[in-house]
C-alpha cells in the first residue's frame, strides 16, 4: 500500500533520513519548528485558518479547503477541530513509513 501512495502521491518519507543526520533531540527539535510554523501564534493551536495561510506562504496554494479540513481531521484526536503539538507529531509519525518498519 505504501508504494502506491508514494507512486500516486510523489511522496518520499524523508523523516528517517533526517533521524540519522540530525540525531533524535534535533530531528524533534525540527518537528517542533515545523509545528510553530503552521500555528496560529494567537491560541497555541493549528488551526484552519493557519494551515491554510502558510500553506499559501510556502507555495501550496493547490490544496484546496476540503484537503485542508481532512488534514486537521486526519490529525485531530480530541475533536476540537485544530491540532495541538502532540497530535501533529502523532500526525507526522502515522504519515512516515519508514519509522514503523
Amino acid at each position: 500500500m505504501e508504494g502506491v501512495y508514494e507512486e500516486a502521491y510523489g511522496f518520499e518519507d524523508y523523516f528517517p533520513s533526517m533521524i540519522e543526520t540530525l540525531g533524535v533531540e534535533r530531528f524533534m527539535e525540527a518537528l517542533y519548528n515545523g509545528f510553530c510554523l503552521l500555528m496560529d501564534v494567537s491560541v497555541g493551536l493549528i488551526t484552519f485558518e493557519s494551515l491554510k495561510r502558510n500553506t499559501m506562504l510556502m507555495g501550496l496554494n493547490e490544496l484546496g479547503d476540503d484537503e485542508l479540513v481532512c488534514m486537521l481531521a486526519e490529525g485531530d484526536l480530541d475533536g476540537d477541530g485544530a491540532l495541538n503539538q502532540m497530535e501533529f507529531c502523532s500526525l507526522m509519525f502515522r504519515l512516515s513509513p519508514g519509522l514503523i518498519k
